[in-house]
């Protein structure tokens, strides 16, 4: 989680932070938008995937990298549990590290810390709510939700303040996203061998295995995308001029 999180959310964020601050300071309220736009169209196109690829994944890439010696199928199948709940609020942890620069080219540092101390009451009370009926897969759940939470709030005060306004063809967009994630999860799901295999299979077989589903499911993707007439070209973008 912490990987896909870093390698997406983070990068974007470094990336945003320079230009959006430079934006700012030139009142170049437009650019300063567009640029925000899109980082957020970027990370639902890499997110969305990444999240639904863990859910349907969870029990093969548990028990490839962990299912052996004292790790026992009991074991491999309750961090399943746990991974599929932290799986639901990927998109939202990610969003949180586009969003907060949107704040901090501002010099708005207060807000975030705000909506971050709110964020840790709500997910402290969800915490209580969800150990009993899930146990620990309510912790993570607890925290997928509180990030998206976090999210939510600070998009919310972006859009009041008008601050940020979402571009055109968002719609269409998420569609387009939902569809090719559907196909891939579908893909995936019916290519990948029963969890008996992932969790009987010797590592020398999981392996080239799992990198073979990672590959299948990032090509059902990619390829459905271009089927919908999205190009890379349509999110190649230069940095503040």
């Amino acid at each position: 989680m912490r990987f896909a999180a870093g390698v997406l959310g983070v990068a974007l964020g470094t990336i945003l932070l320079p230009s959006l601050s430079k934006y700012h300071a030139d009142a170049r309220h437009a650019e300063y938008g567009e640029l925000l736009d899109w980082g957020l169209r970027l990370t639902f196109l890499l997110a969305v995937p990444s999240a639904v690829a863990l859910a349907v994944l969870a029990l093969p890439l548990v028990a490839t990298l962990f299912h052996y010696g004292r790790f026992t199928a009991e074991d491999a199948w309750m961090t399943r549990q746990a991974l599929v709940a932290y799986s639901s609020g990927l998109v939202g942890m990610i969003l949180v590290k586009i969003l907060a620069p949107g704040f901090y080219a501002r010099q708005n540092i207060v807000t975030p810390v705000k909506i971050g101390i709110l964020t840790l009451v709500f997910t402290q009370i969800l915490n209580l709510a969800f150990i009993i009926p899930l146990r620990h897969a309510g912790l993570a759940l607890a925290i997928g939700l509180g990030a998206c939470l976090n999210a939510g709030l600070l998009y919310r005060y972006l859009r009041r303040h008008g601050i940020y306004a979402p571009q055109p063809g968002w719609p269409v967009y998420l569609l387009k996203i939902a569809a090719a994630v559907a196909f891939m999860a579908i893909v995936l799901f019916t290519t990948m061998d029963e969890s008996g295999w992932w969790l009987s299979a010797p590592w020398q077989q999981k392996l080239p295995a799992i990198i073979g589903l990672v590959l299948l499911g990032g090509a059902a993707y990619a390829g459905c995308l271009l089927a919908f007439g999205m190009r890379p070209r349509d999110f190649s973008r230069r940095g503040a001029a």
